[in-house]
């Protein structure tokens, strides 16, 4: 198989600019000519091998993020953004959009946020929304599209606060089922008492009676969660204001938001600590309820946890995580592999994480290929958070975990199955504006890049045929 070339000029752009030096001092501190770096910074030529070692031996850089980044999010962002009627047909190749995403990435994310605007626009003419008559109103993304790019982009790992999470949880002791008591007592320590009633909402918090306040009802995974919630309120309050301060969001709601989020990604990590974690998932070959019971956390939050260890120099294997709910609606999301989810709608019905209602509690295995060539092994499961008293609305999600086909040594879940033979891999898409595929049964609407052709004399599986 052929090598692949690494085309990096972006990242090359970024470090240098970060190490404030000029073109001609860091090619001398690459060991290459100011010109082979002007081309490697450009995407003229792909970085080399010698530059590649000088890049960790000089800088301490690690290497492996040169092959990652945003790139595939971003094609993948602005081939859903094209496939906006509004384009007709005057939507780039896909070729033009690596290029961008490669080499002017700042100009990639600019189109997103108008055709972002754009689009909330349309949506309020069409529903006759009275905020665009009003003087002084602006266009801004929502508050949850903002803070969801926001993690998005910055790979749902955030250095600072993980490792915050694991010097506190190292404070706590072993973890696992002791954790609660431990939280319970870290707070008792500080003056505030945590109180548990029945019709307690899942958590409050009386700042002038520094009482805690949590539902009996919960479950104890939920209730541990909860309560390093608030622990990082509290607690790490300037460090998350800080990590806000760097985000700059266009609006109160969306810091309001991140804060929260942040707050989660902190108890996530508490529960889990980073370097315990990754140990133990490979110890078990992540096998999702071992990690489970070790860590008192539930097969959900290990699932989106192990998506998010991707911290430079002890990386764990790139996931995708999402939860679906009952409409194909996706409520959570995350990569960190080439597979990006849609940004809009549903999901792809031929997707396994559809299918994870009809077979309540257990485990389902898919072996997967995208349009663009790249397998997967994918892993379903519904999920359900009862409201624990008679009468009360049960919710009800399924979540999916999965990564590429040649991790699939690393995982318990991929025993059994057939990586040799390709008819085993199940053909899926993104989303069927952006799917390529012109045999699929379960298609809806078009593809963006190809034309369609009506024959009223045939009908097939689907009413028009794909050109």
């Amino acid at each position: 198989m052929a090598t692949r070339k690494l085309y990096a000029g972006a990242k090359l752009r970024d470090l240098r600019g970060r190490l404030g030096l000029t073109q001609k001092d860091f090619a001398s501190k690459l060991g290459v000519s100011l010109p082979y770096l002007n081309q490697m910074e450009n995407n003229n030529r792909p970085v080399s091998t010698t530059v590649v070692l000088a890049l960790a031996q000089e800088f301490g850089f690690d290497v492996t993020e040169l092959g990652q980044g945003d790139s595939e999010r971003l094609i993948s962002d602005m081939r859903e953004a094209l496939a906006d009627p509004v384009f007709g047909e005057h939507a780039p190749p896909l070729a033009d959009l690596r290029l961008t995403a490669s080499n002017a990435p700042a100009l990639a994310r600019a189109f997103l946020e108008l055709h972002r605007a754009y689009r909330q626009t349309h949506e309020r003419l069409a529903s006759l929304d009275e905020a665009l008559g009003r003087e002084g109103t602006q266009m801004q993304p929502s508050p949850w599209e903002e803070v969801r790019d926001f993690f998005h982009y910055c790979d749902n790992y955030i250095d600072a606060v993980d490792r915050a999470a694991e010097h506190y949880a190292h404070s706590l002791g072993p973890g696992g089922a002791d954790l609660r008591a431990a939280v319970i007592a870290h707070l008792r320590e500080r003056g505030i008492t945590v109180e548990f009633h029945q019709s307690a909402p899942l958590r409050s918090y009386d700042a002038e009676r520094r009482v805690l306040t949590m539902s009996s009802l919960a479950q104890p995974e939920t209730l541990t969660f909860q309560m390093l919630i608030q622990v990082a309120l509290l607690r790490q309050e300037k460090l998350l204001e800080a990590t806000l301060d760097l985000a700059r969001f266009q609006s109160d709601t969306a810091r309001a938001i991140a804060k929260l989020g942040l707050a989660n990604y902190f108890a996530g990590a508490v529960m889990m600590p980073y370097m315990r974690l990754l140990e133990a998932a490979q110890e078990t070959r992540h096998d999702l309820e071992l990690l489970a019971a070790r860590f008192g956390a539930s097969v959900e939050q290990v699932a989106h946890r192990l998506s998010t260890l991707q911290r430079p120099g002890a990386k764990g294997i790139p996931f995708f995580f999402a939860r679906v709910d009952q409409a194909g609606t996706i409520t959570k999301r995350h990569s960190s592999t080439r597979l990006q989810f849609a940004r809009f709608g549903g999901a792809c019905p031929l997707w396994n994480v559809h299918q994870a209602f009809e077979t309540p509690n257990q485990f389902l295995r898919q072996l997967a290929e995208t349009p663009d060539g790249v397998r997967y092994v994918l892993l379903a499961r519904d999920v359900t958070k009862p409201a624990g008293r008679f009468g009360a609305p049960v919710r009800r999600f399924a979540i999916a975990l999965g990564c590429e086909v040649k991790h699939a040594g690393a995982l318990v879940y991929a025993d059994g199955l057939d990586l040799g033979r390709d008819s085993a891999f199940e053909p899926i898409g993104i989303s069927c504006r952006i799917c390529e595929r012109t045999d699929c049964h379960q298609r809806s609407v078009p593809p963006l890049e190809k034309r369609i052709s009506i024959r009223p004399e045939r009908r097939d599986i689907l009413p028009y045929t794909l050109e």
